[in-house]
C-alpha cells in the first residue's frame, strides 16, 4: 500500500485516526488545500536508527520543563 493518494486538509482534519492506521500501512498522502498540494504525508522509515539526544526523564521524574532549560541557556 505504497500509493501516494490525494486527500483535503478538512477530510485529513476529521478523519485523523483513519489515516493514522493507514498510514502506520504504508500509506502516502498528498494533502490539498483549494486544490493546491500543501504537504506529503507518509510512514517514517523504521529502518533508520535514531540517536538520543538527551532524556529529561532521566534528569527528574515527568520531565524538565522547558522554561527550566531555556533559563540555563
Amino acid at each position: 500500500m505504497s500509493q501516494n493518494t490525494i486527500v483535503g486538509v478538512k477530510e485529513l482534519r476529521e478523519n485523523l485516526e483513519d489515516y493514522i492506521v493507514k498510514i502506520n500501512k504504508g500509506a502516502s498522502f498528498t494533502v490539498v488545500r483549494r486544490s493546491k498540494p500543501v504537504f506529503t504525508i507518509s510512514p517514517i522509515n523504521t529502518d533508520e536508527t535514531w540517536e538520543e539526544v538527551v532524556d529529561f526523564t532521566k534528569i527528574k521524574k515527568g520531565g524538565v520543563k522547558i522554561e527550566e532549560i531555556l533559563a540555563r541557556l
